[in-house]
């Protein structure tokens, strides 16, 4: 049978042990590198490249008209027909002073004059359009 210690030989230690702290800061590090471009969300546009400047006031409407034509306002999908009144609501739900179009570079461009158009008709303080920024010089982000 072993020997015991004495009571006194036995010391508490209060440690966190590192390797486990370690192992849930990496777990949750790669969850969120992993989760971080599926809560972007929106509607896939390639915008075409062109000079431009970051968009100064994210808050506002995007309009997104894709390569095929579909209109989307935010995430929903409209026809030609909804968009109007669809947009009006929208800005006035949100109280929205921008709105700004992403369209896709293959589209037609009488398409994009179209909802241009349309958008110009509210009542807003400023309609933009969202591009890559073009060159080194730029800044971050999509511009108007």
């Amino acid at each position: 049978m072993p020997r015991r210690r004495p009571a006194q030989a036995l010391e508490m230690r209060a440690e966190i042990n590192m390797t486990s702290l370690v192992d849930v800061a990496f777990t949750l590090l790669v969850i969120f590198i992993i989760t971080a471009p599926i809560l972007q969300g929106g509607v896939e546009v390639q915008v075409p490249r062109a000079r431009s400047e970051a968009i100064s006031s994210p808050e506002g409407v995007i309009v997104s008209v894709t390569e095929d034509g579909a209109i989307f306002i935010g995430d929903a999908e409209a026809t030609w027909e909804e968009f109007e009144p669809a947009l009006t609501d929208v800005v006035r739900d949100r109280q929205a002073q921008n709105i700004y179009l992403r369209a896709d570079q293959d589209v037609n461009y009488g398409r994009v004059l179209q909802v241009l158009g349309a958008m110009k008709a509210l009542d807003i303080a400023a309609v933009g359009l969202v591009a890559e920024p073009d060159g080194p010089g730029s800044g971050g982000g999509g511009g108007r």
